[in-house]
């Protein structure tokens, strides 16, 4: 529809109603172009008076709140307490601001109103692990520990990722592992394997093991590194037959053989029947520059599997593998046999066998002759004593740099038939 204006008293109509109309805008216009300038400015104060500009701003309130309380040289825990309280009165629907206000509450010592506003945000928000984790740790502070198990549960049920945090929340309040297994983690094998991590890291063996055992008769199958972090623990723990039994249950349940050496070894793989699971009580290889390492399927000697490594001739190589840690008794003796070959190794400094105590710097080492030139398969002997302290060695192919000016390492070594049997009967402390 048009609008004549042919005559002066509508056009002049029209500009006033024109400028009726832009004196109500322009002024709201420039307040709320104050507000934003305000509300986003680092300084609390403009801030505040921002929020105050503009109505029903939840998000300017919390944020004056969080700048009042968390401010490290003018804190003011009850400003921050009243913007909190603004802030969930223009929006109540919101349960990041209730846990804002919860919070608050908490750092005032007030309790029943922390309690209070937490279960207002979860009444607002049911399903969020955020909310389900911050309820529950505050109920677990205040030692209401079934009530914030129970919420702590369903947060890491919602957000697996909460698991880690979870846990270590929950062990500082209490230091019971059976509580955490009974009433707080999932019956499930990653959320079990998280907590022997972080058990097993933070020095807790006899948690990570009461855990472990819960995992494992979960009877699920799992990858067998997934119990590396755990054994390394043991190993590093110096508990022999704790790191014996999870490997052979590791192994079980990643569907691998399983079966201890049926010549009484304790040395894993020996034969080198397998590929390296390279952790574990297995054996250990890391690539090293100027080193080929294969399997050779025909060995020779007495075994059928043989370890081999090709050596370039382009560095002065520092070898120390492949290796294994072997538990052991302490005070018994062991016989070490090994076979070994080489062809064209150069220098004067060769490959041999170091068996060590990997805990225990004092203890005695072993080594077995150092194989220069060619050779053909020879067998390589050690006797050795596990100390009193002593209760794994380390098995290692080794080979030092050599101290000479044509140093380069070049030719071939293989490796076979490694084992490491006991003598005879633990030596008993000589009566008084």
């Amino acid at each position: 529809m048009e609008i004549s204006l042919a005559s002066a008293q509508r056009r002049s109509g029209l500009v006033l109603l024109s400028l009726l109309v832009a004196a109500v805008l322009i002024p709201q216009a420039c307040v709320l172009w104050v507000a934003n300038y305000r509300l986003s400015s680092d300084d609390v104060d403009l801030i505040e008076r921002g929020a105050k500009l503009t109505p029903g701003n939840a998000a300017g309130w919390d944020r004056v709140g969080r700048l009042r309380q968390w401010d490290l040289l003018n804190s003011d825990l009850s400003a921050a307490t009243e913007a909190y309280q603004k802030a969930v009165r223009n929006e109540p629907r919101s349960a990041h601001y209730w846990m804002d206000l919860a919070g608050a509450y908490e750092a005032a010592g007030d309790d029943a109103r922390a309690q209070e506003a937490f279960a207002r945000a979860k009444a607002v928000y049911p399903a969020s692990g955020e909310v389900a984790f911050n309820y529950g740790n505050f109920l677990v502070r205040r030692g209401k520990y079934p009530e914030g198990f129970a919420e702590l549960r369903q947060a890491v049920l919602a957000d697996p990722g909460l698991l880690p945090l979870a846990i270590s929340r929950s062990w500082k309040s209490t230091e019971d592992a059976h509580q955490l297994l009974n009433e707080l983690l999932p019956a499930n094998t990653e959320a079990y394997a998280q907590a022997v991590d972080f058990f097993s890291s933070s020095g807790r063996p006899e948690a990570a093991l009461a855990v472990w055992h819960r995992l494992i008769a979960l009877d699920q199958p799992f990858d067998l590194s997934r119990a590396f972090p755990f054994l390394e623990q043991l190993i590093h723990g110096d508990r022999a037959e704790d790191a014996r039994l999870v490997w052979l249950q590791a192994l079980a349940a990643a569907g691998l053989p399983h079966d201890a050496p049926a010549n009484g070894s304790r040395i894993w793989n020996g034969d080198f029947a397998r590929n390296f699971a390279n952790g574990g009580l297995d054996w250990r290889w890391s690539d090293v520059l100027g080193a080929d390492f294969s399997f050779d399927f025909a060995a020779g000697g007495s075994a059928s599997h043989a370890v081999r490594l090709d050596f370039s001739g382009g560095s002065n190589i520092a070898l120390a593998a492949p290796a294994q840690y072997v538990p052991v008794e302490s005070g018994r003796s062991y016989h070490f046999h090994a076979l070994m070959r080489t062809q064209g190794i150069t220098t004067e400094s060769g490959t041999r066998f170091l068996i060590s105590d990997p805990n225990h710097n004092s203890a005695a080492t072993v080594s077995t002759e150092n194989f220069t030139g060619s050779h053909g398969w020879t067998p390589l002997e050690a006797d050795v004593v596990a100390g009193p302290q002593t209760h794994f060695l380390l098995v290692q192919l080794v080979r030092r740099p050599s101290r000479l000016f044509e140093n380069k390492l070049a030719g071939t070594v293989w490796i076979a038939d490694v084992t490491l049997l006991p003598l005879r009967a633990r030596t008993e402390p000589p009566s008084p």
